[in-house]
Formats: C-alpha cells, sequence, structure tokens
C-alpha cells in the first residue's frame, strides 16, 4: 500500500488541530448549560424537562458532548499523525483505544431515547403505562452512565496515558504539552460515575484536558506547515 503523501497528512494534523480548538469551545458551552440550568436527578425531572423544552432537555443529557466526541475522533487521528513516526506501533494502539472507547460512549447515550420516553409519558392514559414508561426511563438513566460510559472514560484515559509516553519521548510535542496529557489521563483513571470521588476528579481532569487540548492544537498546526516525515 503507497504511504500517504505529505500534503494528506497535513491535511489530518491541520483538521485535528481544528477540532482540538473545536471541542473547548463545544466544552465551554456545556459547562455553562450545566451551570444555568442544573440537569434534573430523576427521571420524572428530565421527563418535566423535556416537556418544558426539548432542547434544554437534549443539552442536559449531553447533546453537546455527542459533537465534543465527533470532534474528538478528529483529533486523536491528528495526533496519530503527529506521532506516527515517533512510535507507530504504540501511537496506533492509543489511537484504536480512544476510538472503541469514543464507540462505547455514543452507545451509552440514551438523550433521545429519554426524549421519546418522554413524549410517551405526556400522552400516558393510564397509571401502568407510566409506570412503564418510568421504569424504562430509569433503565435509560442507568446506562446513560453505566459500563459503556465508564469503558469509554477508562480507555480514554489510558490512550492520554500512551500518549504523553510518547511524547516525552520525542520532541514533536513539548514536555509541557506531555504533562498536561499525563495529568489528564491520570485523573480520568476514576471514571465520573463513581460518585463524589469520580466526580472531583472528572472536573480536575478538565484543566490539564483543556490545556493539553491548546497546547497540542496549536503543536499541530504548526506541524501542519513544516515537514515532518
Amino acid at each position: 500500500m503507497p504511504q500517504k503523501s505529505q500534503s494528506q497528512w497535513n491535511g489530518i494534523i491541520k483538521t485535528g488541530a481544528f477540532a482540538a480548538l473545536a471541542m473547548l469551545v463545544v466544552m465551554i458551552a456545556q459547562i455553562l448549560v450545566f451551570v444555568l440550568w442544573p440537569p434534573p436527578s430523576t427521571v420524572e425531572g428530565f421527563y418535566a424537562l423535556f416537556q418544558h423544552s426539548k432542547w434544554l432537555g437534549l443539552l442536559s443529557l449531553d447533546l453537546l458532548y455527542l459533537v465534543n466526541n465527533t470532534l474528538l475522533i478528529l483529533f486523536y487521528l491528528g495526533l496519530f499523525a503527529a506521532l506516527r513516526k515517533v512510535s507507530f506501533s504504540a501511537s496506533l494502539i492509543a489511537l484504536v483505544l480512544g476510538l472503541v472507547g469514543i464507540a462505547a460512549y455514543y452507545a451509552s447515550n440514551t438523550t433521545f431515547e429519554m426524549l421519546s420516553l418522554s413524549n410517551q409519558y405526556a400522552t400516558a392514559t393510564t397509571d401502568a403505562a407510566r409506570l412503564q414508561l418510568m421504569a424504562a426511563g430509569q433503565v435509560m438513566l442507568e446506562t446513560y452512565k453505566g459500563t459503556s460510559f465508564d469503558v469509554y472514560y477508562v480507555l480514554n484515559g489510558i490512550m492520554l496515558l500512551i500518549l504523553a509516553v510518547v511524547m516525552l519521548r520525542t520532541t514533536v510535542f513539548n514536555k509541557v504539552t506531555a504533562s498536561f496529557a499525563l495529568a489528564s489521563g491520570i485523573l480520568m483513571s476514576i471514571p465520573s460515575s463513581a460518585g463524589a470521588i469520580g466526580m472531583i476528579f472528572a472536573l480536575l481532569s478538565l484543566i490539564p484536558w483543556a490545556v493539553f487540548s491548546v497546547l497540542a492544537a496549536l503543536r499541530l498546526l504548526k506541524l501542519a506547515v513544516t515537514e515532518i516525515n
């Protein structure tokens, strides 16, 4: 199979850089939504929220995170393209783990299922039907922060740890960028669904993750206009 030309790799690297910067915008928007409109904690609360505002209901169940993770795929591809010459095997393993994790997240997100159940609940005419829909909603919320979500979280943490080690072995990325990747990966060792400590670790991980994303994006943009092959 012929190797990709420099311009083709540069396109992937540049796309990854812009995706990383776009992720930060999405992340800030998601944080603002949660701060200004804290999501409910019960099925009944979500059903009522969806009937009040479908968009706010969707945003409260991580609609923007679906967008974020799509951008994350492009960011990961950019990082792989930049680091493939340093350690192809480690970079590929990190990429695969990250992509599998993202696929697991898509499986865990029940945003539109909850919207459908909310609409059914609003038009239900019997107590039995409402009880069934409440039970179905509870299953959706458990899935939302269940096994698939934990797999996504942990695999992405491992991915960051691998990339950090690869970055420390090269001058493609500096030690500061690698250190923030390492810090974020360590803090992601405990999923945000693991009670209070998980939430604390998740919130703390946002800081090094945001810094890493900015530093990595800037470096990727620079690499896209220089010879790295």
